[in-house]
């Protein structure tokens, strides 16, 4: 049976879950590293895929420092609401509503992005341009997709322009700073 394609309000959750899913699990990451670049499908993850079909060899994986996630998820929270939003049920809202409360968590999200991050396209042209995919592209930054056949050169329509990550800038961490705790109880005397 096929599934619609999950509404806006259900794709930021998925992104959001997919975002912290990849920071906290090395093999996630691997699995989902190895499907962008398109040495894998999803049919072919975790099954007996021919050694033909296969990357010639696996690249090491290191396990991330899991402070740097919890703390931009603590700031996620602080300034956007961001975990109180997700884990909120929303089935009983309006869809104005939760348009409403997504709209401050979006504004939240995006101050701590520019804070934090410097995040510039992979591709400067807008979405819809025809581009050409030149030889030696990066894979980890391109992901062809619709039927690919031959070699580079490939022209095609632009997509998603695509995100990179140019400057990080996560303040430092204080010794004995629990990052656990993404948000403190609050207790009203």
């Amino acid at each position: 049976m096929t599934q619609g394609n999950p509404s806006f309000l259900r794709r930021i959750g998925i992104a959001f879950g997919g975002f912290f899913a990849l920071l906290g699990n090395a093999e996630v990451a691997g699995r989902y590293q190895r499907m962008r670049a398109g040495e894998e499908t999803l049919a072919q993850a975790g099954t007996g895929v021919s050694p033909a079909h296969r990357p010639a060899a696996a690249a090491a994986l290191h396990e991330a420092p899991h402070e740097a996630a919890l703390q931009l998820l603590g700031m996620l929270q602080r300034d956007a609401r961001f975990i109180d939003f997700v884990e909120e049920e929303v089935t009983a809202y309006s869809d104005a509503d939760i348009g409403a409360a997504a709209r401050i968590v979006h504004e939240g999200c995006r101050k701590v992005l520019r804070e934090h991050f410097t995040i510039e396209p992979v591709y400067s042209e807008p979405e819809g341009s025809r581009i050409t995919v030149a030889d030696g592209f990066n894979a980890a930054a391109v992901r062809l997709t619709g039927r690919v056949v031959g070699d580079p050169p490939f022209s095609g329509t632009l997509a998603h322009r695509g995100w990179r990550v140019t400057e990080t800038r996560l303040p430092m961490l204080a010794n004995g700073h629990d990052v656990s705790i993404v948000a403190q109880a609050e207790v009203e005397l």
